[in-house]
């Protein structure tokens, strides 16, 4: 069952992640596609994916759709979920995270998602900026970040392991100034 509302777009909400929505979790994880563009080239069980919910410095919601819009929690069968993202307290500087279902993917949701996701980092942590880290042959998660205003700041060359070769990491990030 999907959980309480956390941020309402125009056509998506961000609810928190209960442990019966690990399969979601699964989804990005067991998609291998998700895990190229991610980085994540792991395969994790659903007690390892259990075991991030747990984690007090990650915060991950869902991305939902069809969303009746009541407040707290509702039906499953009343809500889509299509993808998720994610807070990671990295340093001081919180860092997101986001992906897609493939089926939903290049339709918007998206960047409504990432949008509403650093809205709530600014509205919620005490911090001047949010980063973000895309892989530079993820050209879609580069957009989208560069869409909402994020700097390049930096590259972590060779950062990860993907589908046999190294791949360089591209630091992103945009001030609470900026933002606002």
């Amino acid at each position: 069952m999907a959980g309480a509302i956390v941020k309402r777009g125009e056509r998506i909400t961000l609810r928190t992640l209960e442990s019966e929505d690990v399969d979601v979790l699964q989804h990005g994880a067991g998609d291998p596609e998700i895990r190229h563009l991610t980085g994540n080239s792991k395969v994790r069980s659903r007690d390892e994916l259990e075991k991030t919910l747990e984690d007090d410095n990650v915060t991950i919601l869902l991305v939902c759709l069809d969303d009746p819009g009541e407040p707290g929690p509702v039906d499953t069968d009343d809500v889509r979920r299509v993808g998720v993202v994610s807070v990671s307290e990295w340093t001081r500087n919180p860092r997101v995270g986001f992906w897609l279902r493939s089926g939903v993917q290049g339709e918007g949701y998206g960047r409504e998602a990432a949008a509403l996701l650093v809205d709530y980092v600014f509205r919620s942590y005490d911090t001047p900026t949010v980063k973000a880290k895309a892989f530079e042959h993820n050209e879609a998660s580069r957009g989208l970040l560069e869409s909402l205003g994020f700097e390049q700041e930096g590259r972590l060359r060779m950062n990860a392991f993907v589908d046999g070769e190294y791949r360089d990491g591209i630091l992103y990030g945009i001030l609470r100034e900026e933002w606002e």
